[in-house]
């Protein structure tokens, strides 16, 4: 058994609440800017004074609504401005949020609604509001809904003109560390979501030590722009970390005009999932390629990530650092203005990225700081910091926390950002808190002599061959999915004489391939093509080589499908729901093992 503690090296608040931050931003430096907010007239500021007072009116409306303290309150949008506004809003009125997913189903809504025991929801538009109203039967606590799209900020702060401001001080003040301050539901890649409780103290535990360890990335004239889902605890914790730490703060609502957001706000720092990095390195492969240039780009990258590995090896020679330095003015400076021209830092999680990628964004001057967490932890667990980093690992616990392989390899934690449990389910809860605090994470890992975390699966993933080999799928998908073709991946062969793959192909990339090669055809028509095949030969070949024969890929599919979201076959953070894959694909799955 295996373990390793950080100390904890911060003085962390033993009361008070997330809107204490708030309070004191607008009392100490009312007139800094704390947000952008992106309108069709542009970007404006928001100073903290502003937002204190837009919160303070939205949560007099709360009161005068009838929310009472420690009452739920569901928040169903895209990443916006008003999301942040109406979460700090819930907990000054002394409520509890519960985040939904914009792209939850009715169904999904109706469940969490119902756990939840909501009394009212912030819907942003109608489509929202339409799932509300459509799982609102049965649902008898719930007795408000409101939408951002139809002036809900305005309504609500209309409502509580009249509300008293010593109760609205009585309200925020009254929940303290042990106070729950949200509900977040898991993604249910195992099952029905469940409600994790996440009190006030998780997330001041949370963020004392990880804005502290992480300092370089809140230093004085910071700036982030959050576009992954709020209703994620990832997001969530960037939006509360930069709040507290006076870092100016953007969202962007939607994907498709990331780049152009990117280049206007310009941050200093980003938070992504792996697949966010995946695309934008394979995208601008394939516009280098389109436009005759790939072979120089391919070298680039290759010199970047040689550049990086020659870093950690203490001693970069000198004909590498020349090639490096040119690379630079031809190749990584456009990367860097696609990302604004000023971020020199990203934050991933949500599964592992990879250490090819990894050396690539050091290599180009962006250092990506890979860290580990789970909804039930309030995020992070282990990080890297930009003063203690390994490619390919999660890095070291925070301080005060502490990791042990336990002896069937899974990773187990104890720190104060562990959760207090699943609201209504003790049993779910006993099954990954034990008598002794310790947090089961269903993942397997390991640590090293200096405390680095590396993940190599997930403990209910594991595959065990015919001929009993333990197989970690996520080694070979992982690799994979950073195939310039491949949007998605699945590893097979629980039972089977041998290892199997399902591929799908990445709508965005194929058609410039083709294009590139004088090809033309459908997606559908292109999965057929010899040299298509050629290239997942290679990628296949090239992903064996992490494991050992017995546990390499021997046969795949090449599937016309998409696994999305919206098909239901991804989590909202783009994890790979297997259960679901294997259920729709199952015949697909079992031609991999036909004679």
């Amino acid at each position: 058994m295996r373990e390793f503690s950080s100390p904890l090296t911060t003085d962390l608040p033993t009361s008070g609440n997330l809107t204490d931050d708030i309070v004191r931003n607008a009392r100490e430096a009312g007139d800094s800017v704390a947000f952008r907010r992106n309108t069709p007239e542009g970007w404006v500021d928001v100073t903290a004074g502003e937002f204190l007072a837009q919160v303070r009116g939205v949560a007099k409306g709360l009161v005068a609504a009838g929310i009472e303290i420690g009452d739920r309150v569901a928040l169903i949008s895209k990443t916006r401005y008003e999301w942040t506004l109406l979460d700090y809003a819930i907990w000054f009125a002394g409520a509890v949020t519960v985040p939904v997913y914009e792209t939850s189903s009715a169904d999904q809504v109706r469940q969490i609604l119902g756990d939840s025991g909501a009394r009212a929801v912030v819907g942003e538009g109608p489509e929202h509001v339409a799932k509300v109203s459509s799982a609102r039967a049965g649902l008898e606590e719930l007795h408000h809904v409101w939408s951002i799209e139809d002036r809900a900020i305005e309504v609500l702060t209309g409502l509580g003109h009249d509300v008293d401001d010593d109760e609205l001080e009585r309200r925020r003040t009254n929940a303290g560390p042990d106070t729950v301050a949200t509900l977040i539901y898991t993604s249910g890649t195992t099952g029905v979501p469940k409600g994790c409780m996440l009190t006030h103290g998780n997330f001041m535990f949370e963020l004392g030590v990880a804005t502290d360890e992480l300092d370089e990335l809140f230093a004085e004239g910071a700036s982030t722009l959050l576009f992954l889902p709020l209703a994620h605890v990832f997001a969530r914790i960037i939006q509360i970390g930069s709040v507290k730490r006076r870092v100016v703060l953007g969202h962007s609502a939607d994907i498709k005009n990331l780049v152009a957001d990117l280049q206007v706000f310009r941050p200093t720092f980003i938070l992504a999932v792996p697949r966010v990095f995946e695309k934008v390195f394979n995208t601008a492969s394939q516009n280098a390629a389109v436009d005759g240039k790939g072979k120089i780009f391919n070298r680039a990258a290759e010199v970047a990530i040689a550049w990086s590995r020659a870093r950690d090896r203490g001693r970069i020679p000198v004909a590498l650092r020349l090639q490096h330095a040119l690379f630079s003015k031809l190749v990584y400076r456009k990367l860097e203005a696609a990302l604004g021209g000023q971020c020199r830092h990203a934050v991933s999680g949500g599964a592992p990225l990879g250490e090819r990628l990894g050396h690539f964004y050091r290599g180009i001057g962006l250092t990506i700081l890979e860290g580990y967490g789970l909804t039930e932890t309030t995020a992070a667990l282990t990080v890297n910091v930009p003063q203690a980093h390994k490619v390919g690992s999660v890095g070291r616990p925070f301080g005060g926390t502490t990791v042990r392989v336990a002896d069937d390899g899974e990773l187990i934690f104890k720190g104060g950002q562990v959760f207090s449990g699943y609201w209504n389910n003790p049993e779910a809860t006993a099954e990954v808190l034990d008598a002794e605090g310790w947090f089961h994470t269903g993942d397997v890992g390991e640590i090293d002599d200096e405390g680095f975390v590396r993940i190599t699966g997930r403990k209910k993933e594991i595959l065990v061959t015919a001929g009993g080999k333990n197989v970690a799928p996520a080694v070979l998908e992982d690799r994979l999915r950073a195939h310039l073709l491949i949007d998605q991946c699945i590893v097979v062969g629980d039972g089977q004489p041998y290892i199997g793959a399902l591929v799908t192909l990445d709508p965005e990339t194929v058609p410039g391939w083709a294009e590139a090669r004088g090809k033309k055809g459908t997606l559908e028509q292109l999965a057929s093509d010899e040299d298509l095949h050629a290239e997942i030969d290679a990628a296949i070949e090239e992903a064996n080589k992490a494991v050992s024969r017995a546990e390499s890929i021997r046969k795949y599919r090449i599937l016309t499908a998409s696994w999305t979201e919206e098909g239901g076959q991804l989590t909202p953070s783009l994890k790979l729901k297997r259960s679901v894959v294997m259920r729709e694909f199952r015949d697909e799955v079992e031609a991999l093992y036909l004679p």
